[in-house]
């Protein structure tokens, strides 16, 4: 190792991968058997080695060097090495634990293990988007698959049918579920890992992207003693982590909180919480009918499906409870339209519902390597009109800190209609345009927060194509 170029051999920086060097923080310098000594931060913690010694497979010794010093051995040796390149994985006892928490230490969701003719390979989704991490020997994928399956308990020898269990993983620092997905496909069993929570607390409904005004009008409606919250939104937009904000403020020694979910992806302590069991009768309506004989304050359904819950939401919202849930639509506006297509009298959406939130997920630029360029009519849908004051606009590069992606990290936005008495007529007509309601009331659209990001140079204008050709 010299000191003046800072250089560490190349058979030494093949250990560890761009992605983990960044992540960690670590730079390796020396081997001696199964013993690595790797370089890091003053103040770096020694509670990492427990990890680093799972995911790298070696005894890890640390030294700890000056930040200055230590960005230069880091930039000099990483700087340039390609982290979406895909690294071949080999199975050996800790296989899971390895892949499991190189996934959760960058902030991914999912895992996909996915076998095709010649090749098998593990797609990390990183900000809801899919990123190819590792290849996997197309002859070790059959061993893999099956000892994730036993974790599971699942049935190795069922290869023709999905499966659907569970995992619970424990290490020194954290403790958190998988759910396991298995599906047959043309070449082997797909399986896709979930990665749950266990804890709901750190959710603050301040952090989530709601602006100061959206926030003061949603905490008013949830307030109310009793009434409907829905919250709408395709899957994968964030609706789940609004709710569970919701109940944690809402969740105190006098609130009795009755929550049906599937699957249950957090806990929050001091609400019970029950699992859809679809297979022996259990579903939303049947759990709901009951639950309004357990005496409860607050009650959230894991999402309204179809016309019997909806029914039966609004019977414990006329009985004086208060009701959060999900469902299926495009804006908050039309939600009310999805009710009353699905049977529920206007009226009663017009008495009982609260508020109609829409919520949508969206990437944020990665502040290291975001780009300014100038505006070009050409990028927006041809219905688009480009509106004052947005001059310029930003696009996502890719580097090392955010994994070469251009994001980091997400923020949700919000579209939030409170049901007050002057939108009845709206309702009972079924009116599907309510623009000059929303312009003249001052409620911000989704498509209006989407231009906001892009002036402000938080997101893409290609992350948010999507709303601004609504």
């Amino acid at each position: 190792m010299k000191e003046t170029t800072y250089q560490i051999e190349s058979n030494l920086l093949q250990l560890i991968s761009s992605e983990q060097a960044f992540h960690y923080k670590i730079v390796p310098f020396k081997k001696k058997g199964k013993q690595l000594s790797l370089l890091t931060l003053e103040g770096t913690p020694d509670a990492i080695i427990d990890e680093l010694e799972i995911v790298l497979d070696y005894q890890i010794v640390l030294e700890r060097v000056k930040k200055q010093e230590f960005h230069r051995y880091l930039n000099s040796n990483y700087r340039r090495r390609e982290s979406n390149e895909s690294k071949v994985l080999h199975y050996v006892s800790d296989f899971l634990e390895q892949v499991l928490i190189n996934a959760k230490g960058i902030g991914s969701s999912d895992i996909h293990f996915e076998p095709y003719e010649e090749e098998c390979r593990i797609r990390f989704r990183l900000d809801g988007k899919l990123t190819e991490q590792y290849k996997i020997p197309i002859e070790e994928y059959p061993v893999i698959i099956n000892k994730i399956k036993i974790r599971a308990n699942l049935d190795i020898s069922e290869k023709r049918l999905p499966q659907d269990g569970r995992i619970t993983i424990v290490t020194d620092t954290d403790e958190f579920d998988i759910r396991v997905s298995t599906l047959p496909t043309l070449h082997g069993e797909k399986i896709v890992l979930r990665i749950l929570s266990k804890d709901a607390n750190k959710f603050d409904l301040k952090d989530l992207g709601f602006t100061k005004k959206e926030l003061q009008v949603y905490l008013e409606s949830i307030k109310k003693p009793n009434g409907i919250i829905l919250i709408s939104g395709p899957t994968g937009s964030g609706k789940t982590t609004t709710l569970y904000a919701t109940l944690k403020l809402l969740n105190d020694k006098q609130t009795n909180i009755l929550t049906i979910e599937d699957p249950i992806e957090y806990t929050l302590e001091g609400v019970n919480q029950v699992q859809l069991k679809e297979s022996i009768g259990l579903d939303f309506s049947s759990a709901l009918r009951t639950f309004l004989r357990q005496d409860p304050d607050v009650i959230m359904v894991g999402e309204i499906r179809d016309v019997k819950t909806a029914n039966m939401a609004i019977r414990a919202a006329l009985t004086g409870h208060l009701v959060l849930s999900t469902i299926h639509t495009n804006s908050a506006w039309g939600t009310i339209s999805r009710l009353i297509d699905m049977g529920v009298p206007s009226f009663l959406i017009a008495s009982t519902l609260n508020i109609s939130i829409a919520q949508r997920l969206v990437r944020k630029l990665c502040l290291v390597c975001k780009e300014a360029q100038p505006i070009d009519v050409s990028m927006f849908p041809s219905s688009f009109v480009i509106p004052e004051g947005l001059n310029q606009h930003y696009i996502a590069n890719g580097c090392a800190d955010c994994y070469y992606t251009g994001y980091k990290g997400r923020k949700a936005i919000y579209e939030i209609i409170p049901i007050v008495g002057e939108l009845t007529p709206y309702i009972k007509k079924n009116e599907l345009q309510i623009d000059a309601y929303l312009e003249e009331k001052q409620i911000r659209t989704l498509k209006y927060n989407a231009i906001n990001l892009i002036k402000e140079g938080v997101t893409s204008i290609e992350e948010v194509y999507a709303l601004l050709s609504d």
